[in-house]
């Protein structure tokens, strides 16, 4: 079985946001299941984008899509583990911002996930992507130097 390895570009940390995992996170096999990280991810990442005062739906006039989503589970977490989701984002190339985070035990020991989403801006008139707006790559940019 071919596994996902992804490579978290810690030089690209914008955000960390500490959360909790909560009961209702749980699966059958009693840790975090797949549906409650993707929702914590994209929390996260909503969070990280907020920071920079840039706002998923609206990332200087035009919303993002998530195009595609990729996770390397590491380890278990469970209830009630406190965690930090790290969000990196890399220069963006073209018309895609590629979105890495990596989910940690709040004492940094030990990996739950690492995850990788590609999100394009999509101009609603045309129905097409756009490339990543200067102030939006600038924003990214000084957050990456803080």
């Amino acid at each position: 079985m071919e596994r996902v390895k992804l490579d978290f570009p810690a030089e690209a940390i914008i955000h960390r946001h500490p959360l909790t995992v909560r009961i209702t996170d749980m699966n059958y096999g009693r840790h975090l299941g797949h549906d409650a990280l993707v929702s914590l991810l994209h929390e996260a990442r909503v969070q990280a984008f907020a920071a920079l005062d840039l706002p998923e739906w609206d990332l200087h006039g035009y919303p993002s899509i998530v195009a595609d989503l990729a996770v390397q589970y590491q380890s278990e977490a469970r209830w009630p583990e406190a965690l930090v989701i790290e969000t990196a984002v890399p220069e963006p190339q073209g018309k895609a911002l590629t979105v890495y985070q990596r989910v940690l035990t709040s004492d940094e020991k030990r990996i739950v996930a690492t995850a990788r989403v590609n999100q394009l801006l999509i101009d609603m008139k045309a129905g097409q992507p756009v490339e990543v707006p200067t102030p939006v790559k600038q924003a990214l940019t000084q957050a990456r130097g803080a």
